[in-house]
Protein backbone atom coordinates (compact mmCIF):
# COMPACT_ATOMS: atom_id res chain seq x y z
CA UNK A 1 0.00 0.00 0.00
CA UNK A 2 1.54 3.62 -0.59
CA UNK A 3 0.34 5.81 2.44
CA UNK A 4 0.80 9.31 2.99
CA UNK A 5 1.23 11.07 6.28
CA UNK A 6 0.38 14.88 6.33
CA UNK A 7 1.43 15.95 9.79
CA UNK A 8 3.53 18.96 10.68
CA UNK A 9 5.14 17.61 13.97
CA UNK A 10 8.21 16.20 12.82
CA UNK A 11 8.72 13.42 15.33
CA UNK A 12 5.01 12.13 15.05
CA UNK A 13 5.14 12.12 11.27
CA UNK A 14 8.36 10.17 11.71
CA UNK A 15 7.01 7.34 13.90
CA UNK A 16 3.49 7.17 12.46
CA UNK A 17 5.63 6.81 9.08
CA UNK A 18 7.92 3.95 10.73
CA UNK A 19 5.07 2.16 12.32
CA UNK A 20 3.25 1.46 8.48
CA UNK A 21 7.32 0.97 6.88
CA UNK A 22 7.55 -1.69 9.57
CA UNK A 23 4.50 -3.54 7.52
CA UNK A 24 6.17 -3.20 4.33
CA UNK A 25 3.96 -0.19 2.89
CA UNK A 26 5.30 2.67 0.86
CA UNK A 27 5.17 6.46 3.00
CA UNK A 28 5.16 9.57 1.88
CA UNK A 29 5.67 12.40 4.72
CA UNK A 30 4.29 16.07 3.88
CA UNK A 31 4.31 18.56 6.65
CA UNK A 32 2.35 21.53 5.16
CA UNK A 33 -0.96 21.70 3.71
CA UNK A 34 -0.28 23.87 0.31
CA UNK A 35 2.34 20.91 -0.42
CA UNK A 36 -0.02 18.19 0.35
CA UNK A 37 -3.23 19.40 -1.74
CA UNK A 38 -0.81 19.57 -4.62
CA UNK A 39 0.47 16.30 -3.94
CA UNK A 40 -2.36 14.47 -3.52
CA UNK A 41 -3.80 15.80 -6.94
CA UNK A 42 -0.98 13.96 -8.94
CA UNK A 43 -0.75 11.29 -6.66
CA UNK A 44 -2.22 7.89 -6.83
CA UNK A 45 -2.67 7.19 -3.03
CA UNK A 46 -4.25 4.17 -0.93
CA UNK A 47 -4.72 6.28 2.09
CA UNK A 48 -4.28 9.48 3.89
CA UNK A 49 -3.53 10.10 7.36
CA UNK A 50 -4.03 14.18 7.84
CA UNK A 51 -3.02 16.13 10.62
CA UNK A 52 -6.13 19.09 10.76
CA UNK A 53 -3.68 21.92 12.39
CA UNK A 54 -1.28 22.45 9.63
CA UNK A 55 0.65 25.43 8.23
CA UNK A 56 -0.25 27.36 4.91
CA UNK A 57 -3.33 25.36 4.60
CA UNK A 58 -5.68 23.70 7.41
CA UNK A 59 -6.14 19.52 7.12
CA UNK A 60 -9.92 20.71 6.26
CA UNK A 61 -9.15 22.71 3.55
CA UNK A 62 -6.67 19.81 2.21
CA UNK A 63 -9.66 17.44 2.51
CA UNK A 64 -11.71 19.87 0.79
CA UNK A 65 -9.33 20.12 -2.15
CA UNK A 66 -8.84 16.19 -2.66
CA UNK A 67 -12.87 15.58 -2.78
CA UNK A 68 -13.11 18.31 -4.94
CA UNK A 69 -10.95 16.11 -7.08
CA UNK A 70 -13.34 13.35 -7.14
CA UNK A 71 -10.75 11.27 -5.01
CA UNK A 72 -12.34 8.61 -2.68
CA UNK A 73 -8.72 8.07 -1.14
CA UNK A 74 -9.74 6.99 2.31
CA UNK A 75 -8.61 10.01 4.96
CA UNK A 76 -7.88 9.44 8.55
CA UNK A 77 -8.06 12.84 10.38
CA UNK A 78 -5.72 13.56 13.50
CA UNK A 79 -5.93 16.65 15.70
CA UNK A 80 -4.82 17.87 19.23
CA UNK A 81 -8.10 18.88 19.92
CA UNK A 82 -11.05 17.37 21.27
CA UNK A 83 -14.24 19.21 20.71
CA UNK A 84 -17.27 17.79 18.67
CA UNK A 85 -17.28 20.35 16.62
CA UNK A 86 -13.84 19.60 14.86
CA UNK A 87 -14.99 16.03 14.17
CA UNK A 88 -18.02 16.64 13.33
CA UNK A 89 -16.44 19.52 10.25
CA UNK A 90 -14.27 16.76 9.88
CA UNK A 91 -16.60 14.12 8.54
CA UNK A 92 -18.84 16.61 7.18
CA UNK A 93 -15.72 17.19 4.70
CA UNK A 94 -15.67 13.93 3.93
CA UNK A 95 -13.35 12.26 6.69
CA UNK A 96 -13.55 8.41 7.07
CA UNK A 97 -12.24 7.97 10.41
CA UNK A 98 -10.81 10.74 12.89
CA UNK A 99 -8.51 10.32 16.14
CA UNK A 100 -7.77 12.65 18.84
CA UNK A 101 -3.94 13.25 19.86
CA UNK A 102 -2.61 11.54 21.73
CA UNK A 103 -3.14 8.03 20.66
CA UNK A 104 -1.54 4.44 20.21
CA UNK A 105 -0.08 4.00 17.08
CA UNK A 106 -1.58 0.11 16.98
CA UNK A 107 -5.12 1.38 17.54
CA UNK A 108 -4.11 3.85 14.67
CA UNK A 109 -2.83 1.04 12.47
CA UNK A 110 -5.68 -1.11 13.10
CA UNK A 111 -8.07 1.45 12.50
CA UNK A 112 -6.02 2.53 8.66
CA UNK A 113 -6.58 -1.68 8.33
CA UNK A 114 -10.10 -1.03 8.64
CA UNK A 115 -10.82 1.77 6.62
CA UNK A 116 -8.42 -0.08 3.67
CA UNK A 117 -10.79 -2.77 4.23
CA UNK A 118 -13.96 -0.84 3.28
CA UNK A 119 -12.93 1.33 1.22
CA UNK A 120 -13.80 0.65 -2.80
CA UNK A 121 -10.29 0.37 -3.48
CA UNK A 122 -9.96 -2.56 -0.91
CA UNK A 123 -12.90 -4.64 -2.01
CA UNK A 124 -10.82 -7.74 -2.88
CA UNK A 125 -9.03 -8.59 0.00
CA UNK A 126 -6.60 -11.16 -2.22
CA UNK A 127 -4.11 -10.75 -5.47
CA UNK A 128 -4.05 -13.57 -7.69
CA UNK A 129 -2.15 -15.07 -10.70
CA UNK A 130 -2.06 -18.37 -11.60
CA UNK A 131 -1.23 -20.40 -8.63
CA UNK A 132 0.03 -17.19 -7.06
CA UNK A 133 -2.02 -15.84 -4.21
CA UNK A 134 -1.37 -12.86 -2.19
CA UNK A 135 -3.69 -12.23 1.01
CA UNK A 136 -3.59 -8.10 1.54
CA UNK A 137 -4.61 -8.02 5.17
CA UNK A 138 -2.28 -10.92 6.45
CA UNK A 139 0.46 -9.82 4.27
CA UNK A 140 1.07 -13.18 2.89
CA UNK A 141 2.33 -14.99 -0.55
CA UNK A 142 1.52 -17.92 -0.91
CA UNK A 143 2.26 -20.57 -4.38
CA UNK A 144 -0.41 -23.25 -4.58
CA UNK A 145 -1.35 -22.94 -0.93
CA UNK A 146 2.21 -23.07 0.27
CA UNK A 147 2.82 -19.33 2.38
CA UNK A 148 6.34 -18.42 1.59
CA UNK A 149 8.13 -16.78 4.51
CA UNK A 150 9.52 -13.49 2.39
CA UNK A 151 10.31 -9.99 4.11
CA UNK A 152 7.72 -7.23 3.93
CA UNK A 153 9.73 -5.30 1.06
CA UNK A 154 9.70 -8.30 -1.22
CA UNK A 155 5.78 -8.59 0.22
CA UNK A 156 5.27 -5.12 -1.14
CA UNK A 157 6.90 -6.03 -4.05
CA UNK A 158 4.69 -8.95 -4.93
CA UNK A 159 1.80 -6.50 -4.33
CA UNK A 160 3.04 -3.69 -7.30
CA UNK A 161 3.74 -6.33 -9.43
CA UNK A 162 0.62 -8.12 -9.25
CA UNK A 163 -2.08 -5.12 -9.13
CA UNK A 164 -0.06 -4.63 -12.53
CA UNK A 165 -0.23 -8.20 -13.79
CA UNK A 166 1.10 -8.37 -17.25
CA UNK A 167 1.70 -4.61 -17.24
CA UNK A 168 4.62 -3.21 -17.06
CA UNK A 169 6.64 -1.62 -14.04
CA UNK A 170 8.79 0.90 -13.75
CA UNK A 171 11.65 0.49 -11.18
CA UNK A 172 10.60 4.23 -10.39
CA UNK A 173 6.89 3.34 -9.66
CA UNK A 174 8.42 0.00 -7.63
CA UNK A 175 10.82 2.24 -5.44
CA UNK A 176 7.41 4.42 -5.01
CA UNK A 177 5.24 1.66 -3.72
CA UNK A 178 7.91 0.30 -1.89
CA UNK A 179 9.43 3.40 -0.42
CA UNK A 180 7.08 6.78 -1.26
CA UNK A 181 7.96 9.39 -3.44
CA UNK A 182 11.47 10.90 -3.59
CA UNK A 183 13.10 8.05 -1.45
CA UNK A 184 16.66 7.84 -2.77
CA UNK A 185 17.46 4.49 -3.11
CA UNK A 186 19.28 2.60 -5.32
CA UNK A 187 18.15 1.28 -8.34
CA UNK A 188 20.13 -2.22 -7.64
CA UNK A 189 17.81 -2.32 -4.83
CA UNK A 190 15.07 -3.13 -6.75
CA UNK A 191 16.94 -5.28 -8.49
CA UNK A 192 17.69 -7.52 -5.81
CA UNK A 193 14.42 -7.83 -4.65
CA UNK A 194 13.18 -8.96 -7.69
CA UNK A 195 15.93 -11.75 -7.76
CA UNK A 196 15.39 -12.88 -4.62
CA UNK A 197 11.24 -12.81 -5.38
CA UNK A 198 12.37 -14.53 -8.63
CA UNK A 199 13.78 -17.27 -6.89
CA UNK A 200 10.89 -18.02 -4.28
CA UNK A 201 8.49 -18.36 -7.89
CA UNK A 202 10.60 -20.46 -9.04
CA UNK A 203 8.20 -23.32 -8.83
CA UNK A 204 4.83 -21.51 -9.36
CA UNK A 205 2.94 -21.06 -12.95
CA UNK A 206 4.20 -17.51 -12.55
CA UNK A 207 7.63 -15.32 -13.77
CA UNK A 208 8.66 -11.86 -13.59
CA UNK A 209 9.65 -11.01 -16.81
CA UNK A 210 12.65 -8.00 -17.39
CA UNK A 211 12.20 -5.26 -20.05
CA UNK A 212 15.60 -4.15 -20.70
CA UNK A 213 14.79 -0.47 -19.95
CA UNK A 214 11.35 -0.15 -19.49
CA UNK A 215 10.80 -2.44 -16.29
CA UNK A 216 9.36 -5.55 -15.18
CA UNK A 217 5.56 -8.01 -15.32
CA UNK A 218 4.66 -10.62 -13.53
CA UNK A 219 2.46 -12.99 -16.02
CA UNK A 220 2.01 -17.01 -16.40
CA UNK A 221 4.89 -18.63 -18.11
CA UNK A 222 4.86 -19.15 -21.59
Amino acid sequence: MRIVVVEDNLALADGISRAFESDGHGVDRIHDGETASTFLAGEDIDLVILDINLPGKSGLEVLKDLRANSKSTPVLMLTARGEIDDKIRGLDHGADDYMTKPFDLSELQARARALLRRSDREIVSTLSLGDVRLDLGARQLQVAGVVLDLPRREIALAEALMKRREQVISKEQIIEHLYGSGAEVDDGAVELYVHRLRKQLVRSNVEIKTLRGLGYTMRLRA
